[in-house]
């Protein structure tokens, strides 16, 4: 069986807890797309950690993570993730990289941040985490595979054509110090000591679990409005956020997927620019933004404070049908009890006209969010386990989602912890 958890909005859904709720009853979970530009904050018996990189099973014993091709794989980043759970007291988790995995390299890194640099207000508002240099390599056919550590003269005169192509971006575009193919030779010599106990066939293990009948857990970073294709372009990342591309990046076959679980909060966050029609402003976003998660909302891995705003029926609805979601999450519900009443956004107003088809990027610019109000429940529902305990208010809201988004919504987080869960 295969299960595919992905968010259905912006990211920043609760994906973390979730997964990592999910993966308990796993015994595979496969990272397949995305690098340390975002990350998973997760809350479990060894304290609070944020995975940027690993897969969110590896606080448990019996199961094998993965990291797939899809993955932009930032080497000292994943040690240093790797490092810190180990000083949290976490066992060594079982880890396998596959070899055909492609490398995060350092100039990817400074090649993103001087582009956002010469961009200045008209930035994308990146992570500054190398993403979109690395995939753009990846598919211009610069990019380098783990395995080709092993053969050293290959490996340099690749670097060789990769210098000269960048030191002319490098010196007449940004004006910043040229490349050496010695010395990125010499960085990655220094990654193939560390990550030789790591790599393996990654194809070949996830066909064999399958055979034998293994659960696996595709594990998705971001949400639906950052897929390059069907998100809010350009301000999107550059991996494709879809549970379709884990048969991708995680060298599954598409037949083998049975669940796909969309991930979606009770109100709306983003980190980043681009279109936000639900977006709230002042006072009232200041209010939520500091109700809102375990330690206010705040990016995983940049500290960025989030955009936030009403629950977007329109951009859910949507997002859970590019997954293709077979059931829904809805997470954070306990951040909005200090409030008197909440509203849903129903409806784009677009052209004079309201819709509730979620419409692509140049129209969505102009679009107008359209709301319904409803009564607030007042009180802390935090920890609650028991659906038919929560106050009718908040059983209203949950179900006029529902209705809104047209997907199931089998559960309902209540709170931070791992089993802080309302199942429906």
């Amino acid at each position: 069986m295969v299960k595919a958890i992905v968010g259905a909005n912006w990211g920043d859904e609760g994906k973390g807890k979730i997964t990592d709720l999910l993966a308990e009853s796993s015994d595979v979970v496969v990272r397949f797309q995305g690098g340390a530009n975002a990350g998973h904050t997760i809350i479990c018996d060894y304290g609070k950690f944020a995975l940027h990189q690993l897969p969110s099973g590896v606080f448990y014993p019996h199961t094998t993570n993965i990291i797939g091709t899809g993955v932009a794989l930032n080497v000292p980043a994943l040690f240093r993730e790797l490092e810190s759970l180990k000083a949290g007291g976490v066992p060594t988790p079982r880890l396998i990289i596959s070899e055909r995995t492609q490398l995060l390299m350092s100039y990817h890194i400074l090649l993103d941040t001087y582009e956002e640099e010469r961009l200045e207000g008209e930035a994308f508002g990146s992570t500054k985490s190398g993403i979109a240099p690395f995939y753009s390599d990846k598919y211009a056919k610069y990019g380098i595979q783990i395995c080709e550590l092993w053969d050293e003269a290959r490996l340099l005169h690749r670097l060789e054509g990769i210098c000269a192509r960048k030191n002319v971006l490098l010196e007449h575009l940004y004006h910043k110090p040229v490349l050496n193919a010695k010395s990125l030779l010499d960085e990655l010599m220094g990654y193939r000591d560390k990550l030789a106990p790591l790599i393996g066939d990654v194809t070949g293990f996830i066909h064999q679990a399958l055979g034998d009948n293994k659960r696996i857990l595709l594990e998705g970073q971001l949400g639906s409005m950052k897929d390059p294709d069907y998100g809010i372009y350009p301000y999107t990342t550059s991996s494709h956020t879809l549970a379709g591309f884990g048969t991708v990046g995680g060298g599954i076959p598409p037949t083998a997927i049975t669940d796909v679980v969309a991930v979606t909060k009770a109100y709306s966050s983003s980190v980043g620019t681009g279109a936000f029609v639900s977006e709230l402003f002042g006072e009232d976003a200041e209010l939520l933004r500091k109700n809102g998660g375990d330690a206010g909302e705040y990016g995983a891995t940049t500290g960025r404070p989030r955009r936030v705003g009403w629950f977007d029926a329109v951009a859910t609805k949507y997002g859970c049908m590019v997954q293709g979601a077979t059931e829904v999450v809805l997470t954070a519900i306990d951040c909005l009890g200090y409030l008197d009443e909440v509203k849903i956004c129903t409806g784009y107003a677009l052209d004079g006209k309201v819709t509730d088809v979620f419409p692509v990027s140049p129209l969505l610019d102009q679009a107008k969010p359209v709301y319904e109000t409803l009564p607030g429940w007042k009180c802390d529902v935090r920890g609650c386990t028991d659906f038919d305990a929560l106050p009718r208010e908040a059983k209203d809201y949950v179900s006029r989602i529902e209705q809104l988004i047209g997907v199931p919504i089998k559960t309902v987080s209540t709170g931070p912890k791992r089993h802080e869960i309302a199942i429906r």
